[in-house]
């Protein structure tokens, strides 16, 4: 027997304008054996409904959600955990956006595709990457958008890890710059992207111009990522001890609403935990921004608050994760180097300070 359709009411014929956009495609992260996280962001107050199927012509339903409200409060962005799903399955979704003042108005359908985690041993294929749209190298026409994504596709991965720096909020983008390599670079330009991120709608706006690149769109829409952050989410060399609680906040606001992640129940702004993809893997995603102290010259003989790099709670956590882990393999995802040597000034941003004995964060 088959289920009641709970969400897709037949819309009115409309026009366009009057109908609801996905406005910046759609992602899905986190996913584990049975569930995984969708997203997706609209032009205006809308709801999310979701459809889950084992085939790209959605002949086979296994799950119907309605999803969040997308407001003006999370810049109309808003994800959704599905759960029930089979493991070790390629799954196909269907997002469609519910005009919430126009309670029959239904955006054009995206769809999408992600892999469950296996329950059982098989051969696994992730990509890792990061720094994305930097130094000033943005979405250039001239080359034909950023068509590395479209490369990593054709790798068919089962997830992607993206290390960081997800956007450049203190790199402008600018019309036109001549690299050191030589040339010329041209950039699409927003107004967001023309000059350092200070404002959480100049944070949004990194986001939406990184998924304005269609190679960009189609990778999210196909493959489920996994994500951490850095420093240029906010600015150069970030740290709790440096002045800008409010821009900090700010930036943190606008990763959590463009961010394919689930969020921590007790912990809302926790970025570190382990996502377990079957029983061969266990990847430990690890923030080494949020609960750092300010770089110094990193040359304390002993350990101390100054040496402070990923926090008490989530040293602990990652010894006790690591020592209960049964996988085969344990990816920890830095999203630092561990041992070159990252200069702040005469400070150290990182671990390695360079000679002689372990001093300091070492």
């Amino acid at each position: 027997m088959k289920r009641r359709t709970l969400l897709l009411a037949p819309a009115f014929l409309r026009a366009q304008s009057s109908r609801p956009v996905i406005t910046h495609g759609t992602q899905s992260g986190d996913p584990a054996a049975d569930s995984a996280l969708l997203w997706t962001r609209a032009d205006r107050p809308s709801r999310m409904l979701i459809e889950v199927a084992s085939d790209e012509k959605f002949s086979n339903i296994l799950q119907r959600v309605r999803g969040p409200h997308l407001l003006p409060s999370t810049d109309f962005t808003g994800s959704h955990v599905v759960t029930g799903l089979p493991a070790g399955a390629d799954l196909h979704y269907r997002i469609t956006l519910q005009d919430l003042k126009e309670g029959r108005a239904l955006s054009e359908a995206a769809v999408g595709h992600f892999k469950t985690a296996p329950s059982t041993p098989r051969n696994i294929r992730f990509l890792w990457s990061g720094d994305m749209v930097g130094q000033g190298y943005g979405i250039n026409p001239d080359l034909g958008g950023i068509k590395i994504f479209s490369q990593m596709l054709s790798r068919q991965p089962d997830f992607f890890l993206h290390s960081g720096d997800t956007i450049y909020a203190d790199g402008p983008c600018p019309a036109s710059w001549q690299p050191p390599e030589g040339g010329t670079w041209r950039n699409v330009v927003t107004e967001a992207k023309s000059k350092p991120a200070t404002t959480l709608d100049d944070f949004r706006g990194c986001y939406q111009y990184n998924m304005l690149d269609e190679h960009v769109k189609r990778f999210n829409s196909q493959v489920a990522q996994i994500w951490q952050w850095d420093d240029h989410e906010v600015q150069n060399n970030w740290s709790p001890g440096r002045p800008g609680d409010l821009m900090i906040a700010s930036a943190g606001q606008a990763f959590r609403e463009y961010a394919p992640m689930r969020r921590n129940p007790i912990e809302a702004e926790r970025v570190y935990r382990k996502i377990s993809y079957g029983p061969l893997l266990d990847v430990f995603m690890l923030d080494m921004r949020s609960y750092r102290a300010a770089n110094n010259l990193n040359r304390q003989p002993v350990e101390s608050p100054e040496t402070e790099f990923l926090g008490a709670e989530q040293r602990a956590w990652l010894k006790r994760e690591l020592k209960a882990s049964r996988a085969d393999w344990k990816v920890i995802a830095a999203d630092m180097p561990l041992g070159i040597i990252v200069a702040d000034g005469p400070n150290f941003e990182n671990q390695a300070n360079g000679d002689g004995p372990p001093l300091g964060r070492e």
